[in-house]
């Protein structure tokens, strides 16, 4: 029978996640339709095979399909993915995060509800480990949103969503590949899809959990992360040549940055405790100004790589 939910789980070198994630999504209750499971494994050293091959063995409540994207990056990963996927609708899920039981049946009732061409659902982030800065950092990795579940006009992230390939994407590079090391795949995607008319959903009770690791529990590591989430706005009007709104962005930029920047100051020397909240908005507003190339940070694939590489080396 011919899936009609494919659940894609893109990893990249997270052996560890594999089991957490599928016990999650084979856990899920009040399902009625096919579904099938892709674990899309971007490590060029096909590191979450066995892990992959050792719960197919043990038997699974779906079909589990492994596949293998040699070329690191987040935008090859997805698309490889979606290559694979037999579902008319796909659910995204990264290999950090867990989903609660009723995450795809909520997911499920939203789309249905809505006809949305994308449902987005609450992400909780937590820390593996405590950490300076706990409540700041978990909340870089939280998206809330509304109580009640309905059509919204804002989109989210990739992970904790699903796609309905009715009207979109059923391209062979959904995801641009020149996102591949600096992220942002997703909000180039749904900004082009807005463009063309897209609905987008909230499914209110669809949660997960993204467990947040000691390597991304650092306040530098969410800094440049708000830095490159701050180069957003700029980048796009950019891209679609809307000079204007690249002078506004970039204005807005500078004031955040100084204002922000400036009040932090005084945060930090009384160890307030919103001391973080506003050095990072601080950082939005300097990504807004330094938007363009040679300053965007560099999170996945080949810069992963190699950055491991060299490490190896010094070692």
């Amino acid at each position: 029978m011919k899936p009609q939910v494919s659940i894609v789980i893109p990893t990249f070198r997270r052996p560890d996640r594999i089991k957490p994630v599928l016990d999650s999504v084979f856990a899920q209750e009040n399902i009625t339709v096919a579904v099938e499971v892709i674990i899309l494994d971007n490590d060029p050293k096909a590191s979450a095979l066995d892990a992959v091959k050792q719960i197919i063995d043990q038997g699974t409540k779906w079909p589990l399909v492994y596949g293998h994207e040699p070329n690191a990056g987040v935008a090859n990963a997805r698309n490889a993915a979606l290559i694979l996927a037999k579902g008319e609708l796909i659910a995204f899920l990264d290999d950090d995060e867990t989903a609660t039981k009723n995450w795809l049946s909520e997911l499920l009732k939203t789309q249905q509800a809505t006809n949305a061409d994308i449902v987005f659902g609450p992400v909780i982030g937590r820390l593996e480990q405590p950490a300076a800065h706990q409540e700041y950092i978990e909340s870089t990795f939280t998206r809330t949103g509304s109580g009640k579940s309905g059509v919204i006009t804002e989109f989210f992230g990739c992970g904790n969503s699903m796609f309905s390939r009715k009207h979109f994407f059923n391209e062979k590079e959904v995801f641009n590949p020149k996102t591949n090391e600096i992220g942002g795949e997703d909000c180039e995607l749904f900004i082009r899809v807005e463009a063309d008319g897209a609905i987008f959903g909230w499914a209110a009770k669809a949660f997960i959990f993204e467990d947040i690791p000691p390597s991304r529990a650092s306040l530098r590591y969410n800094l440049i992360k708000a830095f490159s989430f701050g180069q957003g706005p700029s980048q796009t009007a950019w891209q679609q040549r809307k000079l204007a709104m690249l002078g506004f962005w970039m204005a807005v930029g500078a004031a955040q940055a100084v204002v922000y920047g400036l009040w932090s100051i005084p945060l930090w020397v009384l160890r307030r405790k919103t001391r973080a909240y506003t050095i990072d908005r601080a950082a939005q507003g300097l990504g807004k100004l330094l938007w363009f190339k040679g300053f965007e940070p560099r999170f996945y694939g080949i810069a992963v790589l190699g950055s491991e590489l060299q490490g190896t080396s010094s070692e």
